[in-house]
């Protein structure tokens, strides 16, 4: 690993917004584990996230959680936002997060298109999606009905009104990667012709409705998140918006609707956005919503995220820099906190030369 010269401090100072305040800037990335049979997280769950807090991680974002829908997740260990079996089990989540002293949101998601035909737990569910489009562009199934998508979003503003009763500190819509709310942002996946597809800005307005309806269940003071991407799972190349024009196009009617905090999704933190500027994703994002934005990607590893493939530790330096000079506000950290429950308190702590490397064997258990 190369030498660290500049001081983790910015890492570690407060972070306060409108409605949430956090210990320091460091975030635990949302990564699907699958350890939770039939939808439901554990105890082994619980102590997994509880591992994180006790070792300083400011927040944790839990791995994606299926809504209440038929067709949300694909695996019978992706764990589930309902039922009350899934949610007591979320419960207890939250209460070891909180005894350790952490702070943590679920992330709400829908895979949309990207399921497969006869995926469990609801092998009869077929995939859904704006157009019935395929990330390939292949038809698939039948556009969902503006009655489907209505159902959609409330499925999404129950799992928030639960998050808050059950004593989450906000939540986290999942928009990027390809995943159902990104299908409809996309242009690629959505070719609708009704007022949830066309331009840019109308691409967003089933953001924007599940954004409202979440608003709604949990008042103005509990945060939300919305994470978003370029990329896709099958196109690292893929743009939402080529311009910065066309970026502020998109985001202007999700902050609109009330997003607090931007979670912006790239594989390599360190990567301008576009040409002109050496402002990355989360820097162009707050730069046009004036609103806390958060960074991720291959944080303190040389390697990016490329299914999860073996990736040796590297200097935090100019992700320190970057924080230190405003670009972003919080920093999400992914591969290095799954394999290393200590990373946050070894950086606070100096010890940069124990940081481990990241070995996919890693994703074989919860540790």
């Amino acid at each position: 690993m190369s030498k660290t010269n500049i001081s983790t401090a910015p890492l570690f100072e407060t972070f306060t917004s409108k409605n949430l305040t956090l210990e320091n800037r460091t975030v635990m990335a949302p990564m699907t584990r699958g350890f939770s049979p039939d939808g439901v997280p554990g105890e082994n769950v619980a102590a997994y996230y509880r591992r994180r807090a006790e070792n300083g991680v400011g927040l944790i974002i839990t791995e994606g959680t299926g809504v209440n829908h038929p067709a949300s997740v694909s695996g019978v260990s992706i764990p589930v936002f309902y039922g009350e079996k899934a949610l007591d089990g979320w419960a207890n989540v939250v209460k070891e997060v909180h005894q350790a002293g952490g702070k943590i949101v679920p992330q709400l998601w829908h895979v949309g298109m990207t399921r497969k035909d006869g995926d469990l737990p609801n092998k009869e569910a077929q995939p859904v999606g704006p157009s019935g489009l395929s990330l390939d562009g292949e038809q698939l199934t039948e556009p969902l009905t503006e009655n489907e998508i209505a159902e959609l979003v409330e499925a999404y503003a129950q799992a928030a009104a639960d998050a808050k009763r059950l004593g989450f500190d906000g939540i986290e819509l999942h928009g990027a990667h390809g995943y159902l709310i990104d299908q409809f942002s996309w242009e690629k996946t959505n070719q609708r012709t009704d007022r949830y597809g066309g331009d840019i800005i109308s691409r967003t307005r089933f953001a924007v409705e599940i954004i409202e309806a979440c608003r709604s269940a949990v008042g103005p003071d509990f945060p939300i998140i919305f994470r978003f991407s370029q990329w896709k799972m099958s196109d690292y190349q893929a743009k939402l918006a080529t311009t910065p024009f066309e970026l502020e196009s998109f985001l202007q009617p999700l902050l609109k609707a009330g997003v607090d905090i931007f979670h912006c999704s790239t594989r390599r933190f360190w990567e301008p956005e576009f040409e002109g500027s050496d402002l990355n994703l989360a820097g162009w994002t707050k730069k046009l919503t004036g609103r806390p934005v958060i960074a991720v990607g291959s944080v303190g590893l040389d390697g990016e995220f490329t299914s999860f493939s073996g990736a040796n530790t590297t200097s935090l330096d100019g992700l320190i820099q970057k924080l230190d000079e405003d670009e972003f506000d919080l920093v999400a950290i992914g591969r290095s906190l799954l394999m290393d429950p200590e990373w946050v308190k070894k950086v606070r702590d100096g010890k940069i030369q124990d940081l481990l490397p990241f070995n996919k064997e890693a994703l074989q258990t919860l540790h």
